[in-house]
C-alpha cells in the first residue's frame, strides 16, 4: 500500500497536466472534462499529500477546487445572463 501511495503523485501530477491542456480548449465539452479531470487531480493531491504529511498542498488543493467550482458556476449561461445589465 505505501509502494502505491508514493507512485501516486504521478498520476496526480498528469491528471492535473491533462485537466489544464482541455480547460485551454475552446470546445466546451473538452473544457467540462477538464473542469472533471482537474477535480480528480485535487482528490489525488490531497489523497498523497495526506500521506506525505503535505498540509500546504492538501490547502492548496482545497483552495483550487473551490476556485474550479466557482469558476463552473461563474460560466453557468443561467448565471450569466443574469449579470448583464
Amino acid at each position: 500500500m505505501e509502494t502505491f501511495l508514493d507512485l501516486l503523485q504521478w498520476p496526480a501530477m498528469l491528471a492535473t497536466v491533462i485537466a489544464a491542456w482541455l480547460i485551454g480548449s475552446l470546445n466546451k465539452r473538452r473544457r467540462t472534462w477538464g473542469f472533471w479531470c482537474f477535480l480528480l487531480s485535487n482528490v489525488l493531491w490531497v489523497i498523497w499529500g495526506w500521506y506525505a504529511s503535505a498540509w500546504a498542498l492538501i490547502a492548496l488543493q482545497v483552495c483550487l477546487a473551490v476556485l474550479n467550482i466557482r469558476g463552473v458556476k461563474k460560466n453557468d449561461p443561467d448565471q450569466t445572463r443574469l449579470a448583464e445589465p
